[in-house]
């Protein structure tokens, strides 16, 4: 059983369709935030825009369940905060912290491969505040997709001697400590420290909406976490739902 700390009620399953339909399930039966749904494998995994999450043996599937003193609003940054935790996996383990990245919204890259994939879904309570919050995170740990060039694992970067319990601890560790921030100070440390790692950042790229595709150059994050674009028109704000796009230069890091 891995060792976490008091605040985290660790469920494992070695099978589970998804850890986050667990973890929501829970979450409306009213368990209690730090609810920790754990699967060696899932069978109906699922990234954001309703993607497909190819789940093999051999990573890390994990979701937790929060219920934060914050506005329906804020539950994005969210987000920010879980990348940044896996950010500091990667770097734990990693012998090379250089290639290491984060792409808007919530992407954890190394040499320009997704390591991670970050699902957040929740359940609104009155006053415009949540019920509940479901962060649910997947790291390839020993495992990367079959397509090549679409993703990277921790072992295929090069990380040693480690095994699956090691990452889901690590993990944990450093995702309690970004949230404690984010929740007593607020959204602008998370939000700084995460510029501090962004890919992009001062560089021209590309955003893709539903209905356009804009680019311009990357400036920042506002105080939600929509991202910045300079634009010839002016500045833009692209909310989470979009996608970025790094021009073919920088499509794969060095």
């Amino acid at each position: 059983m891995t060792a976490l700390p008091p605040f985290f009620v660790h469920h494992a399953f070695d099978e589970i369709g998804s850890t986050n339909d667990e973890a929501k399930r829970r979450a409306t039966a009213g368990e209690p935030a730090g609810t920790f749904i754990t699967a060696a494998r899932q069978v109906q995994g699922r990234g954001r825009q309703g993607r497909t999450w190819i789940s093999p043996t051999g990573n890390a599937y994990m979701s937790l369940v929060l219920r934060p003193e914050k506005l329906a609003g804020e539950a994005a940054q969210v987000s920010f905060v879980a990348a940044l935790a896996v950010s500091d996996v990667a770097r734990e383990f990693l012998p090379d912290s250089a290639g290491i990245g984060l792409k808007w919204p919530n992407d954890v890259l190394v040499r320009g491969r997704k390591l991670s994939g970050i699902l957040l879904e929740s359940a609104p309570a009155s006053g415009g505040r949540l019920a509940w919050l479901v962060l649910g995170v997947g790291i390839n740990v020993l495992r990367k997709p079959d397509t090549p060039g679409l993703g990277t694992s921790l072992l295929d970067e090069g990380a040693a001697g480690l095994d699956v319990p090691m990452v889901i601890e690590s993990y944990v560790r450093n995702l309690q400590r970004w949230l404690r921030l984010w929740e007593t100070e607020g959204f602008a440390p998370v939000r700084d420290a995460w510029l501090a790692r962004a890919r992009g950042l001062g560089e021209t790229i590309e955003a893709r909406l539903a209905a356009t595709t804009l680019s311009g150059r990357f400036s920042g994050l506002d105080e939600s976490g929509a991202l910045l674009l300079d634009m010839p028109t002016g500045e833009r704000r692209i909310i989470p739902g979009g996608e970025i796009f790094f021009p073919p230069a920088q499509s794969v890091g060095t």
